[in-house]
């Protein structure tokens, strides 16, 4: 299966991710736990690029396609060779962030992220968990965390919110695929609930 996992900033998404990994190699499955943006080398070098400096170092346009470089070679590199061998892969992140973060909350360039995507990616996870929680609770994770990959966050409140609202339309776009995770309580807690849902 290819699995990702959703969410604001600061959500808890990676630690699921995380976890879900641990719990199904344990189980004897080969899992490729990876991220995005990142998860190959070149799209690591981007990854820089696009976390680090201040709110104003890119237009959402110029995300979308340096997005959109970096997805490709973790594609290319990371997923694709790992499901091609029979693994599970898990990232933390993939399309539905950049039609999220770019495509519905900075400007509407949904048409551009759908058309890049289906140009260069062409591929959607099997299943995908959205952790929700509350924009103050994840902030306040954020900042906590540290770190110089902070340039979303530094956005504030405002725009964490109409994240949470993006991804909440992107399930309901999508309930195929797309499953809403309480995101309260423990990890523990909220593992058992992707557990339940996967």
């Amino acid at each position: 299966m290819f699995i990702s996992f959703e969410g604001i900033d600061g959500s808890g998404k990676s630690t699921q991710a995380r976890l879900l990994a641990e719990a199904l190699r344990a189980e004897g499955r080969e899992v490729v736990l990876t991220r995005e943006p990142g998860g190959s080398d070149g799209a690591e070098a981007i990854r820089r690029l696009l976390v680090e400096g201040g709110t104003d170092r890119w237009s959402a346009e110029t995300e979308i396609l340096l997005f959109n470089a970096a997805r490709r070679d973790h594609l290319e590199r990371t997923i694709r060779p790992a499901l091609d061998a029979g693994k599970t892969v898990i990232t933390d992140r993939f399309a539905d962030s950049t039609r999220v973060y770019q495509g519905a909350t900075r400007g509407d360039l949904s048409e551009t992220v759908e058309a890049l995507h289906a140009m260069m990616i062409g591929i959607e996870p099997d299943r995908t968990f959205v952790i929700d929680i509350d924009p103050k609770v994840s902030l306040t994770r954020g900042v906590a965390r540290g770190g110089a990959e902070d340039r979303f966050e530094s956005m504030g409140l405002g725009f964490q919110e109409v994240l949470r609202k993006g991804f909440a339309t992107l399930a309901r776009a999508h309930p195929g695929r797309v499953r809403v995770i309480d995101g309260t309580g423990s990890p523990q807690d909220v593992a058992a609930r992707v557990r339940a849902a996967l």
